[in-house]
């Protein structure tokens, strides 16, 4: 009997990837699954996941938003509708098995499926656990976590740490340095920074390199940079006719940013840490202060705490963020023993894990 599985969540590249991996894993494993994902329509789930190859389909919902709560009004709304967006969905496609990766469209799924009696699992990626998932753990079948210590969030017989899936190209990346310094059309010999805030872009990141970039060029550095949209047209005019800066709003094919790159600067989402850790890359992590719980700051620390990464606060970005860079880059000790700490962080087969423990299950 064909098995059905739907995966619901996204909202970020954070999201997005890991239920890629997850999907691509369960069907390496069993060629019949069928797998249809549950996004929020507008995100970028709804372009990333057909690209992949899989069928999505998206719900009328938003998040709770913190910083202005006159948008708040329709939410109630949204969320009745995507419920019973949800029960059409379910209704069709007869699920034998639910998988939440975190973000908007995960919990009224999940909520549902559970509601209904099918199987979920539940996968956090972030070492603070999110309030849905902390809510759907209660009745989920098991929990996927991305670090140790998560049982201050779930019940500890559920949880099985199997790190966080990281995309099969970037794993398993057989890309050397010059492929990926030829790709972004840069000098071989030069050490070379990736600047990435995430799928979304990074405001502080991007106005600290917009504002030193003389002294990063000026140090010998040559750059890829990953703006996100909204910082896009600026950083290209500041750019422009510099062949040593590669700028773009968004790398498609990370694995030959990680093989060019001597150095990163990043946010600390749980999908980029997890990628740093399998490409064993020197790291200046900038956490994003306003992920819920401060979520960010608490990954940056796991690796700041094991000297695996550096770590500059957002606030003070703008002053300290560059400096460190280029006394980062002039430092081959302080390199090598970051690479050294941050490799044996590494799990390249987590998705592998997070499949075999639903394949047996369902």
């Amino acid at each position: 009997m064909v098995k059905r599985v739907i995966i619901a969540g996204g909202g970020t590249g954070g999201h997005v990837f890991p239920a890629i991996a997850i999907a691509n894993a369960l069907k390496k494993m069993d060629e019949s699954i069928e797998i249809l994902f549950i996004g929020a329509k507008g995100r970028m789930e709804m372009e990333k996941v057909p690209q992949a190859g899989y069928k999505i389909v998206g719900l009328d919902i938003a998040g709770f938003n913190r910083s202005s709560l006159i948008k708040n009004i329709g939410l109630p709304y949204k969320l009745l509708k995507s419920f019973l967006q949800v029960r059409t969905i379910f209704k069709k496609f007869k699920p034998d098995a639910a998988i939440g990766v975190g973000g908007y469209s995960s919990f009224p799924v999940l909520r549902f499926a559970q509601a209904r009696g099918i199987k979920t699992f539940i996968h956090e990626s972030n070492s603070f656990a999110g309030r849905s998932n902390i809510m759907l753990g209660r009745k989920a079948r098991r929990i996927f976590t991305g670090t140790d210590g998560m049982e201050k969030f779930f019940p500890s017989q559920k949880i099985s740490i199997t790190g966080n899936p990281v995309r099969t190209a970037i794993a398993e990346s057989t890309i050397t340095k010059s492929e990926g310094l030829k790709f972004f059309s840069l000098e071989e010999g030069k050490k070379t920074v990736l600047v990435v805030g995430g799928s979304l872009g990074a405001k502080s990141i991007n106005e600290a390199i917009y504002k030193e970039l003389d002294n990063l060029l000026k140090a010998g550095l040559q750059i890829i940079w990953q703006t996100g949209k909204p910082y896009s047209a600026k950083a290209k005019e500041r750019t422009n006719g510099i062949s040593s800066v590669w700028v773009n709003d968004f790398i498609t094919q990370m694995e030959y940013a990680y093989a060019a790159a001597d150095i990163v600067v990043a946010r600390s989402g749980a999908m980029t840490v997890a990628e740093l850790c399998v490409v064993k890359k020197p790291v200046l992590f900038v956490p994003y202060p306003f992920a819920a719980e401060d979520h960010q700051t608490v990954n940056a620390m796991t690796l700041v705490k094991k000297n695996a990464a550096m770590m500059v606060r957002d606030s003070e970005a703008m002053q300290k963020l560059v400096f460190m860079t280029i006394e980062l880059s002039m430092d081959e000790s302080k390199q090598r023993e970051l690479i050294e700490n941050i490799s044996a962080l590494a799990i390249a087969d987590a998705d592998k894990k997070i499949a075999e423990e639903i394949l047996k299950v369902i």
